[in-house]
């Protein structure tokens, strides 16, 4: 009886272990990384042009609503 209990419990810890085991060994890198690390090495290796001067941001000018836009926005 006890031999049976222990070969019971055995072969769970051994089938638990081998699980563990199993996640763990297969890391692989993802494709996000693997792209990432691929352009990363191409803009190493090709020249850039010179920086070229940004324009600046425009101003952001806000749209003026009217009397007729007013009343419809307030449902009337």
């Amino acid at each position: 009886m006890a031999n049976l209990v222990n070969e019971l419990v055995s072969g769970v810890v051994d089938s638990v272990l081998k699980e563990i085991l199993k996640k763990t060994l297969g890391t692989t890198t993802t494709k996000r990384k693997r792209r990432k690390a691929a352009s990363t090495t191409a803009s190493r290796t090709t020249r850039k042009p010179a920086a070229t001067t940004r324009k600046p941001a425009r101003k952001q000018v806000s749209k003026r609503r009217t009397a007729a836009g007013r009343s419809k926005q307030r449902g009337l």
